[in-house]
């Protein structure tokens, strides 16, 4: 699972859930994968992610490169900014052997096993 996908997830289809966002992340095992550097792509995939997010994430993932705690002012033409933003959502993928994502509000736990999360509910949880 990417941080993309990471940073769009909710629990809000639980009963009583007002938000469940941001999810989170407990990951066994970090993998980075080389992808194409797509500057134009990026910045319009960034003003649809939470940036502060997106941040927390990589820092409970144990990522070496941190990013900048705001999303900076000239994003989409900084190169530096945009290649720190692309390594964290396209090329840092979770591999998780025993893992799980965690709603913020009721502690329902999710299972990612082999970098699927499992996001189903229970019938008496919607």
């Amino acid at each position: 699972m990417k941080l993309f996908t990471h940073n769009m997830l909710t629990s809000k289809m639980i009963r009583n859930v007002q938000v469940g966002y941001p999810l989170k992340l407990c990951a066994s095992e970090v993998k980075i994968t080389p992808t194409d550097f797509r500057p134009g792509f990026l910045s319009k995939v960034i003003p649809k992610i939470d940036w502060t997010v997106l941040v927390e994430a990589v820092n409970s993932v144990g990522n070496t490169e941190p990013l900048p705690p705001a999303l900076a002012e000239d994003y989409d033409k900084n190169d530096d900014f945009l290649r720190k933003a692309h390594h964290a959502l396209f090329e840092i993928e979770i591999e998780v052997i025993t893992g799980e994502m965690e709603c913020p509000e009721t502690g329902r736990k999710f299972p990612i096993q082999n970098g699927v999360p499992n996001m189903l509910v229970n019938e008496d949880e919607v």
